[in-house]
């Protein structure tokens, strides 16, 4: 194709970003005119199940690109529609002949991906595609595993350990690039084509405080350099020491960032690891440093290929568990008005703010599913879809099934008590206090069981439980230890419960690890402990197990 000829469109969807943009890099190749385009489409917007802290993260991303993009004499198109109805249009009228957009791993993403390929083809339009959202090479990774995704992180590791590095980060987009192939801005971009607010998109914006989570790759950016100044920490990268700051959200956090692509997983893996072998003076770095990156690429590897990922029915990998259905009581975890007040403040931080920590994200979880109200893991997914930043098909589905024991990991007989463990994490009960300050005058004592204080100290609280704050919604000694043997009696059901959960003839359980790999000189196994990583980076992908055999060390908390 003549590069005078060669008109192209950019396509943004995750991979919010000028630095490390593979696909963005091919559509200025050789271009006369390159137009990086949005589509939004305000009536899905409107109806979908995101809640506000989720768009206002992504319009702000796209406020951030558009204004990294005027910098460089360009423009952002944000168009509305779908983009099987946007694309033949945008094909006709701006003469595209290239598109390129960033490989989305997801099987929705995929299916998106293909039509629109087609319709491409149809108009004579070049399509190009580079992976930059996860480190590796999904498919390679299944490959090696006997064409079948690795089931546990020991396996997942083992894989990955034998074969080459990432790909290192592209550079940015430069202004003197960009020059060369500036698209035509007219002066009605903004009523066409600019950003649209949450109010058009048809949110209630009255009393909104200013975001805890600031989108865009400026903030993501500013984010990275300040995780990474903690040079000390990485040096030795021990196991985070939990208190109750730790629960709060970070400015070096950086989840939100890598789900929407506002920061590239590469250029932190390329920095992490340059500012390790400075520190450490050559040393290889550890596969555990960089757990934070891989426990994600291992829910993106196993979802992959499963459009049933999210869902328990069809799933090959989930174990089919006869949930109960009680819409009553899985709306009061997700409004956090269970009478529990560690599962109540995470879940109001939640919605407040758009993230908790992967600590708390355990107890909610195991909560709502198999330690307390034994409700769906597949409602818990939607609840997160809504309010958690960071929650992808991916990782929030595969995080869910790892903790309502459904697949990866099968400890049901671990259960975390919803008063003990608030209580080891913060044992002063300000975290309570901040998210419920209906509960701010009880004792540190009674802060985590408030029924328990005597009357007198209720009222001296201001606070009568039944009155002004609920009642617990179950007793969790008694509905903790019935839910074990519900769950005791399922697996029985799949396989020879053998009391230790090493089932291995249940497809989402422990792998058989002896198996070989496809590649003969894979038979190492990278050691890493997923616990052992920062809890403000990644959500639960960082967690909840060890790698050996598959098996969490934690203590049962008891009330």
């Amino acid at each position: 194709m003549e590069g005078a000829a060669v008109s192209s469109v950019h396509w943004f969807r995750k991979g919010l970003r000028l630095h490390d943009n593979p696909s963005l890099l091919a559509a200025l190749r050789g271009a006369r005119c390159v137009r990086c385009v949005y589509i939004l489409d305000p009536w899905f917007a409107a109806s979908s199940s995101g809640g506000v802290n989720r768009w206002r993260f992504l319009l702000q991303s796209l406020e951030d690109l558009d204004s990294s993009l005027r910098k460089l004499g360009s423009r952002l198109f944000v168009v509305r529609g779908q983009p099987a109805d946007v694309f033949p249009r945008l094909f006709k009228e701006w003469g595209v002949t290239r598109l390129t957009f960033e490989y989305d791993s997801e099987p929705f993403g995929k299916e998106r991906d293909a039509a629109i390929m087609k319709l491409a083809k149809e108009a004579g339009v070049e399509v190009i595609v580079e992976n930059s959202h996860t480190l590796y090479d999904l498919d390679k990774i299944i490959e090696l595993n006997g064409n079948s995704p690795p089931l546990t992180y020991k396996r997942f590791q083992a894989i990955i350990s034998r074969i080459e590095l990432p790909r290192r980060p592209v550079p940015s987009i430069t202004r003197q690039q960009m020059e060369t192939c500036r698209a035509d801005i007219k002066s009605t971009h903004d009523d066409t084509y600019g950003v649209p607010s949450l109010e058009e998109l048809g949110f209630p914006c009255k009393n909104q405080g200013a975001a805890v989570w600031p989108g865009g790759e400026t903030e993501a950016l500013a984010r990275l350099d300040r995780h990474l100044e903690r040079k000390a920490w990485v040096a030795n990268y021990e196991r985070p020491r939990m208190n109750a700051n730790s629960l709060l959200a970070s400015p070096t956090g950086l989840s939100p960032y890598l789900r929407f692509g506002c920061l590239s997983c590469r250029l932190f893996y390329y920095r992490l690891q340059e500012l390790y072998q400075k520190v450490k003076k050559n040393s290889p770095p550890p596969l555990s440093l960089f757990g934070q990156l891989l426990w994600r690429e291992f829910f993106y590897t196993a979802a992959t290929n499963n459009p049933k990922f999210d869902q328990m029915e069809g799933n090959p990998i989930c174990v089919q568990i006869p949930w109960d259905k009680n819409p009553e009581a899985l709306a009061k975890w997700a409004e956090g008005k269970t009478g529990f007040p560690w599962i109540d403040a995470i879940m109001t931080q939640l919605r407040q703010e758009g993230w908790i920590h992967h600590l708390a994200r355990h107890a909610v979880a195991c909560f709502l599913t198999r330690g307390d109200l034994w409700n769906s893991w597949e409602c818990g997914v939607k609840v997160f879809d809504e309010l958690l930043l960071d929650a992808d098909f991916s990782v929030n589905a595969g995080s869910w099934m790892w903790l309502s024991c459904s697949a990866f990991f099968q400890q049901f007989f671990h259960c975390y008590c919803p008063v003990g463990f608030g209580r080891r994490t913060d044992p002063s009960g300000d975290y309570v206090r901040r998210y419920l300050p209906v509960l701010k005058g009880f004792p540190s004592r009674y802060i985590y069981e408030p029924w328990n204080a005597p009357e007198s100290v209720q009222k001296e609280a201001k606070c009568i439980v039944g009155v002004d704050y609920p009642k617990p919604i179950v007793n969790h000694a008694e509905a903790s230890r019935l839910n074990i043997e519900r769950m005791k009696q399922t697996y029985q059901q799949l396989s020879r419960y053998r009391g230790l959960c090493i089932l291995a003839s249940v497809p989402s359980c422990v792998e058989d690890l002896s198996g070989p790999i496809t590649d003969p000189a894979s038979s190492h196994h990278g050691t890493s402990d997923p616990a052992n990583v920062s809890p403000h980076i990644t959500d639960r992908s960082q967690e909840p197990g060890r790698s050996e055999g598959n098996v969490m060390k934690e203590k049962r908390y008891s009330a």
